[in-house]
């Protein structure tokens, strides 16, 4: 039975407020459950690259779901664009729709959607969701080429539109995004799909509106907002003042030798944060760029990471920092900038906030996470002369060392949230055979708490004239390590490995593949956390034992002594460790 609908409260219940979050965040994930069910690509229904979200009527965030953290942060500035173009002109029954860069979105690929919500005939809300379609043309299969200079190079710009108006489908906008993708019965699959979640989505928060009036919901997501803002401003006052930097480096912008530079001043001061990044160098080609929307998305997931667990994601979480990232810099690069590739240049802002974060709180961060940002896109005809294109993006390889434990292998990225592609899954629907999917030995970061293994993962071409395009980095600079600790090793790439015919291959390639072409990709490890010599040697010998050290690193990175009957030599590593 429901309850019945609440006038405008004079008093806020705070049970009420709290089931009110919860019911948004559950709409957000039944939401994401509706996509995977019936999205057409590996991306989406494997990889999970997508998100949801429910905003207030003027476009703030309230409730998020279980996705990637760090497309929400740009959420409210894609919807604020389409909310600044449309101004009253938005019905029950519209889904607006963006992809713009340059007006709020990340890049081409993702394609957000919002639904208005309404009660009592007042607009409450927007259900908001993005997915990453493989591709909306461009001048290389999947969009993300990192050598682009400009976005008119990348694919199909889509300014804010309607998708749906009134309830009926623009026929025509659809027809622009079919004809202008490669594998368009894919794209538009998972364009339905997102359709589906959002018709879905508005079904469930109708639901829960009968038990409100307009006024009613809209003082309690004001509250919401204004308490999310509240408990992060008391969770941030826990952290220790002060003023510190870090100084991270990207393998290259795409196009140059590199590597790049990325600069950012972190201040805490009582109960607010600023991160300045004025320090990072100017935007200078290619397409490994950030605007501002994405900057400092990263930035509010890796300060996510150490608020108190009961904080809200909402817009109220954003009120107390403050990120100052200069137009025309790499990390916020202005008009008309290729930005295909922000999601590499995204982990390294990522990283350089974990590690700034490290630095302000000494005990509280694990070391640099690995992975090398591994984005490869694989196109051509198959053994019947059909199209194929494989998209997939790889950055399994788990966070560093520390601080109460060693990094997971095989661990998503704490702020990336992305799963992988199983090797079934890509060799049923594509002529390509994985050979090897295994972790790299003696890669983790050595330190007290060892750093996360890097992973391989090694693809033979079955069909000629395969255009392969990858997108990694981490090949001239390692995953810090923290407190003592070592770094995590390089990634590497290879074309033929084994063979004479071997040739190593930079971070970020275009290259047409023969059929029995192999492309092997080593991600980098992650840093290690503490000194190494302080790790046990029985730690040690299961690492030997499970094959992920082997007894010369033992030796060398930890000294400890592996016998051949694989047992610790007490006297010998005693011995070592003191010399």
């Amino acid at each position: 039975m429901n309850t019945p609908p609440l006038s405008r409260p004079t008093k806020i219940d705070p049970i009420r407020r709290e089931l009110l979050k919860n019911a948004l965040v559950t709409i957000a994930d039944n939401a994401l459950v509706m996509v995977v069910r019936t999205a057409r690509s590996a991306n989406v229904k494997n990889s999970m690259d997508f998100s949801a979200a429910i905003c207030d009527g003027e476009g703030r965030l309230v409730g998020q779901g279980m996705s990637v953290p760090v497309h929400l942060g740009a959420m409210m500035p894609a919807l604020r664009g389409c909310l600044d173009y449309f101004g009253d002109d938005i019905q029950p029954g519209d889904v607006l729709a963006s992809n713009d860069p340059y007006s709020g979105c990340s890049h081409l690929n993702d394609i957000f959607t919002f639904k208005p919500i309404y009660a009592d005939g007042v607009r409450v809300g927007f259900i908001g969701l993005i997915l990453h379609h493989t591709d909306l043309g461009g001048r290389v299969p999947g969009g993300n080429a990192a050598d682009s200079n400009e976005i008119f190079e990348e694919g199909l710009r889509i300014p804010p539109s309607k998708l749906v108006e009134r309830g009926t489908p623009n026929t025509t906008l659809m027809r622009v995004i079919e004809f202008n993708s490669r594998v368009p019965q894919r794209v538009l699959g998972d364009l339905a799909a997102q359709l589906a979640a959002l018709n879905q989505a508005e079904r469930d928060m109708n639901k829960l509106l009968e038990s409100w009036t307009a006024d009613s919901y809209q003082a309690y997501t004001d509250d919401l907002i204004d308490y999310g803002e509240e408990l992060t401003r008391a969770s941030i006052r826990k952290l220790p003042d002060g003023e510190v930097e870090f100084v991270e480096w990207n393998d290259d912008d795409g196009v140059h030798e590199g590597p790049c530079k990325i600069h950012v001043r972190l201040t805490k001061r009582d109960d607010e944060i600023i991160c300045d990044f004025s320090g990072s160098p100017p935007q200078s080609g290619g397409a490994v760029h950030c605007n501002y929307a994405f900057t400092a998305s990263c930035a509010y997931a890796a300060i996510r990471t150490l608020l108190d667990e009961a904080v809200p994601t909402n817009a109220g979480m954003y009120r107390p920092i403050t990120v100052i990232a200069p137009e025309g810099t790499i990390v916020s690069a202005k008009f008309p900038a290729a930005l295909g590739s922000r999601g590499q240049i995204g982990y390294r802002i990522r990283s350089i906030m974990l590690g700034v974060l490290a630095e302000l709180t000494r005990d509280r961060m694990p070391a640099g996470p690995g992975g090398s940002e591994f984005g490869i896109a694989a196109a051509g005809l198959d053994q019947e002369g059909k199209r194929f294109l494989h998209l997939e993006f790889h950055n399994n390889t788990g966070n560093g060392g520390g601080p109460v434990h060693d990094g997971q292998d095989a661990g998503p990225n704490c702020i990336g949230n992305i799963a992988n592609v199983p090797v079934e899954l890509v060799e049923a629907d594509n002529p390509i055979r994985i050979e090897e999917y295994a972790f790299l030995p003696d890669t983790g970061g050595a330190g007290r708490l060892r750093g996360a293994l890097g992973v391989v993962r090694q693809y033979r071409f079955l069909v000629p004239d395969v255009l392969v395009q990858v997108r990694s980095d981490r090949f001239k600079t390692r995953a810090w390590g923290f407190k003592g600790g070592e770094g995590g090793a390089h990634a590497r790439a290879f074309l033929n490995p084994g063979t004479p015919h071997c040739e190593a291959l930079p971070s970020k390639f275009i290259r047409v593949f023969g059929a029995g072409d192999v492309f092997r990709a080593e991600m980098a490890g992650s840093g290690g956390y503490g000194r190494a010599v302080e790790r046990e040697p029985e730690r040690v010998l299961q690492d030997v034992l499970q094959g992920k050290v082997t007894s010369e690193h033992a030796r060398s990175a930890y000294r400890v002594v592996i016998t051949e009957q694989l047992q610790v030599d007490e006297a010998a590593t005693r011995a070592l460790r003191a010399g």
